[in-house]
Parts: structure tokens; C-alpha cells; sequence
């Protein structure tokens, strides 16, 4: 399959008044064209740090990434970042605030509001999109979130803890939904989280990285058993309990 993001001996030091910190330490990962990629790692690894590497936000100390074969100098249209908040703007209307990327861009005009508004029909938002925010369930402003960031038509998502600000029935919903859009629109799709029901779940590899300074500990491909695969379906799987069992052990910091 074709690659789409490169990590080539990546390293990430952070320079503060006690010294410097060693974040990241030659990671080296290839993701495929497609992809849905969980990170997990003890807490404080570097997940977070990572995404914002991909997203050239940051800049690494060593090495280099690239995102469809170029070198990432800092923050690309190929690349959408959704966050654990969902940051939308409370004075602005759901269409407004899902309209503020291309508006950035200056890419908004007859042609990108259609592909909006087939989007907000799609996922539901539509009939809400003159709605504001804090009208709308946190499950739904993470979905209008979502929409904002389809909306630039990036190549690449990578998601911060998305659903993490969410009640547990909730963000088992979001997470089915949010997967079943991606794969829908054939996204390539990184996610960090602490969840490791959820990585499994969603994921065709999980990277299980060390703690600080991070190191790729191992990679899991997930091959789960089950009739109409979404995130819940995948829950049942017979699969799913030895991927788990596995992987935490791998995650105790004392092992």
C-alpha cells in the first residue's frame, strides 16, 4: 500500500529551565494509505508530541517525517488536526464555525459550502446548522467538529484524545460514528488515546510506544472476528480480550 506518513529516526528534545527533556528517541514508523493507527503509551510518553510533529506544528530536534513523500517544514492542508476539545466558537453557528478552515484558506465559495452542506446532511447536522454550540450535545459538537475538519478535505486526520471530555455511552457512539465516517471518506487516521478498548476497537495497528524518551515498544496488527465490523461489533470479538491483555501488560511502566 502506498505510504502516506514516513517518521524517519525522529527525535524530540524540549529545552526548558531545568533542562532539557528528552521527548522522542529515533522513532521510526511507516502508515499506509487507508490506515486507521492507535498510539498508546504510559502517560507523558510523547503521543501528543508526535501528532504534533506529523501535524508541523513542531519541529523535530533529529530526523525527518513526511507526508506523502514530502518533507514536513510546518502545518499543511493534507493534515487535520482534531483535538480533545472540540474549540468551536460560541458566537458562530455550527455552518459558520465548520466554514472557519476553508475561510482561512480562502478556499470558500459556491462549490466547497455544497460539499458543507452534503456533509451536515450526511452526519446529521444539518437540520442544527444555524443552531450555536452550546445548543447542541457534546456528542454532536464533536461530530461538528469532525465535519470542520473533513471540510478542508485533508488527507490525513490525526485525533488527540477526541472523545475523551465525554461521557462513557457517549463516546462509545462518537467513536462508532466518527470511525464509520472516516472509512466512509477514506480518511488515513491517527489517533492517540488512553483507552485501549477504544484503540482496539478502531484500529488496524496499535504502536505501543515506551515511556519517556519514546520508542516504538511494539506494533500490533489488530485482526478481530466479526460479522459487520465497526468499533462495537468489534467489542465482541473473541479476539478482542487477548489484544487487551496483551497490550496492557505491555503499558505497565514496571514490566
Amino acid at each position: 500500500m502506498e505510504k502516506v506518513v514516513e517518521i524517519i529516526d525522529v527525535s524530540m528534545n524540549y529545552h526548558t529551565l531545568d533542562g532539557e527533556t528528552n521527548a522522542i528517541q529515533k522513532l521510526n514508523l511507516e502508515i499506509s494509505n487507508g490506515e486507521f493507527v492507535s498510539i498508546v503509551g504510559p502517560s507523558g510518553c510523547g503521543k501528543s508530541t508526535l501528532l504534533s510533529l506529523i501535524s508541523g506544528i513542531l519541529r523535530p530536534s533529529a530526523g525527518k517525517i513526511l507526508v506523502n513523500g514530502k518533507e514536513v517544514q510546518g502545518p499543511s492542508a493534507s493534515v487535520g488536526y482534531m483535538l480533545q476539545k472540540d474549540h468551536l466558537f460560541e458566537w458562530r453557528t455550527i455552518a459558520k464555525n465548520i466554514t472557519i478552515g476553508l475561510e482561512i484558506q480562502g478556499k470558500l465559495n459556491k462549490e466547497t459550502q455544497a460539499s458543507i452542506e452534503k456533509l451536515l446532511k450526511e452526519y446529521g447536522l444539518y437540520e442544527f446548522r444555524n443552531h450555536y454550540p452550546r445548543q447542541l450535545s457534546g456528542g454532536m459538537r464533536q461530530r461538528a467538529a469532525l465535519i470542520r475538519t473533513l471540510a478542508t478535505k485533508p488527507d490525513i486526520l490525526l485525533l488527540d484524545e477526541p472523545f475523551s471530555a465525554l461521557d462513557y455511552q457517549t463516546r462509545i457512539a462518537i467513536s462508532e460514528e466518527v470511525w464509520l465516517i472516516l472509512k466512509k471518506e477514506r480518511k488515513t487516521a491517527i489517533l492517540v488515546t488512553h483507552d485501549l478498548a477504544e484503540a482496539i476497537s478502531m484500529s488496524d495497528r496499535i504502536i505501543v510506544l515506551s515511556k519517556r524518551p519514546a520508542e516504538i515498544k511494539s506494533i500490533h496488527e489488530i485482526s478481530l472476528t466479526c460479522s459487520n465490523k465497526t468499533p462495537i461489533t468489534c467489542r465482541e470479538a473473541p479476539e478482542f480480550r487477548f489484544y487487551f491483555n496483551t497490550i496492557w501488560k505491555e503499558l505497565d511502566v514496571h514490566v
